[in-house]
Order: C-alpha cells, then sequence, then structure tokens
C-alpha cells in the first residue's frame, strides 16, 4: 500500500512529496512488530534502490509469509534521486545533518520532522547508503560505541563484510540514524558500493540479510540463508592512506583485498611527463575496505583504509 509521508509546496507549482510502500498481513492482530527499510537520504547515493526493489518483489510474491508491518521508504530525498545531487536540491542542505528537525523550520526541517514522526515507534530501522563518486566501499553496517551493545547482535544478521563501530566523538547528532536511536528506534547505518551506481551482488546479499533480521523479529516466516560472519573494528587498526601529490590514482591492489605493511597499492600518476609521482603504500597488514574508484586525487585525498589486526 503506497502511503504519503511527507508533501509540501515548492516554487512554481512543485511539490516535494516522500513516499513509502507498507506491507502488512491482510489480517492483522494488533501486535505486529514493525521494521522500517529507508534510502535515498543523499539523492547520489543509489545503492538502496535495488534493495528496495527486491524486497518489495519478495513480500508481494510471499505475502503469506509476512507476519508484521514493513515499511519500505525508497527515496527520502526525492528531488536529489531525480536531479542526482547529494543535497536537496534549491536548498543547499545535507538532509542528513538536519534531523531531529523542526516543524517551526524551513520546509527541509519541516519535512525532517515529519520523516521522524512517520518511523516513530518502529521496532527497527536499517537506513541504506552508500559511498560517494570517489570510493567504493565493502559491505558494512556502522554505529557508535554507545549504541553498539543493543545493535551488534541485530547487525551480525544482515550479512555482511564489516561492522564498524564508530567512537563517540566521531558521531554525528543530527543524522536520521542518532535521531532514531535517541528516540527509541533501534536503527543501523548500511553503507556499502559506490555513488551513482548499484552494485547488484551487495543488493542481493543485504536483502538477504534483511529477511534474516525479519524473521528474528517476527516478522518473516519465510526461508532465510545463515547469514555471514562479519569481522569487526573491535581493537583493530584501521589504516588511513592519503595521497600526497596530486595526480591520476591507479590502483594495483583489488578492493576487499589483503595488503601487508608497505606493500603496494597503487601508484599516482602524471600523465603529463609520464612519470610515477606517488607510490602508494599500505600503512597496516590487513583487508582493504575502502579503495579510491575516482582516479583524479589532490594532495590529501583519501586513497584506502585497510583493517588491520588487533591493536596492541
Amino acid at each position: 500500500m503506497i502511503e504519503t509521508v511527507a508533501s509540501v509546496g515548492l516554487a512554481i507549482d512543485e511539490r516535494l512529496t516522500i513516499f513509502k510502500n507498507r506491507i502488512q498481513p491482510e489480517k492483522m492482530t494488533g501486535n505486529e512488530k514493525r521494521i522500517c527499510i529507508v534510502t535515498g537520504i543523499h539523492g547520489d547515493e543509489l545503492e538502496g534502490q535495488y534493495v528496495c526493489y527486491e524486497l518489495n518483489r519478495i513480500l508481494r510474491e510471499q505475502k503469506e509469509r509476512v507476519k508484521g508491518i514493513v515499511d519500505i521508504y525508497p527515496a527520502m530525498n526525492p528531488l536529489g534521486v531525480d536531479s542526482i545531487t547529494r543535497g536537496v536540491p534549491g536548498f543547499d542542505i545535507d538532509m542528513n545533518r538536519i534531523f531531529p528537525g523542526s516543524e517551526e523550520g524551513a520546509v527541509t526541517e519541516h519535512i525532517a520532522t515529519q520523516i521522524m514522526e512517520d518511523i516513530s515507534g518502529a521496532d527497527f530501522c536499517v537506513d541504506i547508503h552508500a559511498s560517494n563518486i570517489f570510493l567504493r566501499e565493502i559491505l558494512q553496517v556502522r554505529m557508535s560505541e554507545g549504541t553498539a551493545e543493543q545493535l551488534l547482535p541485530y547487525a551480525k544478521l544482515l550479512n555482511t563484510d564489516f561492522i564498524w563501530v564508530h567512537g563517540a566523538a566521531t558521531v554525528l547528532e543530527s543524522t536520521l540514524a542518532h535521531g532514531l536511536n535517541t528516540s527509541g528506534v533501534p536503527t543501523v547505518v548500511v553503507e556499502m558500493g559506490v555513488g551513482m551506481r548499484i552494485t547488484k551482488s551487495y543488493g542481493l546479499r543485504l536483502t538477504e540479510g534483511i529477511l534474516c533480521l525479519m524473521k528474528r523479529l517476527g516478522i518473516w516466516e519465510g526461508e532465510t540463508i545463515a547469514p555471514k560472519e562479519p569481522m569487526t573494528s573491535d581493537n583493530r587498526k584501521i589504516g588511513l592512506v592519503h595521497a600526497n601529490t596530486a595526480g591520476i590514482f591507479l590502483p594495483s591492489m583489488e578492493h576487499q583485498g589483503m595488503v601487508g605493511v608497505g606493500e603496494r597499492i597503487g601508484e599516482i600518476l602524471n600523465p603529463l611527463d609520464g612519470t610515477v609521482l606517488e607510490t602508494v603504500v599500505s600503512p597496516v597488514e590487513g583487508m582493504i575496505f575502502t579503495l579510491r574508484e575516482y582516479p583524479v586525487v589532490s594532495n590529501g585525498s583519501l586513497i584506502a583504509r585497510v583493517l588491520g589486526g588487533e591493536s596492541e
């Protein structure tokens, strides 16, 4: 059932309207659990679109196995999705930096409040993001240290490669996930792939993981897989690799490949004179979970993140 989450008038007879699809049992008992699948807050992050499609397709074809309420929000920033813009076009604002919003605020803050109200009371929320156009990420869950104890058991069901627990100092309090967790809706953030693209294999894996989570919550009675056991960032070194010069980055390692200390990850080239400006090496031994996707780099550009072993 397609429902309107929020709708406001804009200039030149336009409207900003956010929709969701609600899937629920034909016969309700009043005790059903509810899960919300959210994506499209950043308009250039499209990885979640395929997940929404797959979930809608599976649940529609096996509706008799749905025992709870599933709310699917494919485009929280529809203007951004339509215009391939990260923020909200015309407002020059990052939608994921204005939560929980304000009824008396600007248009985007008013929309943020309506989104919060619509999700309020849910038993769980999965907020799906992609990387930007510059970096490729493995399929991962991100959360803060303050929510890890509650969220980790559920995050491990999502069939991801990695769970990154951030320190409290790095948590942005104006995000949707933080606002929902603070208001009592357990919420995890999924990051995967690259901006403006869809990685089908990641989408399929995450869909399977969400079904596992739904089964744990009592929302799904269909078949599920045994989810992959993810690595976690607990007590592990994370090596950050930045460019020390401008040029064209050419990787020599595969994304999600293993690399040793001092081993070459790639080179920064000068196409004008045919020289290698910098050989980029790993500071730690481990797995490359972030790798530069866009070749043009400047001094300081992030090239890679490497998940190393346990910190001493």
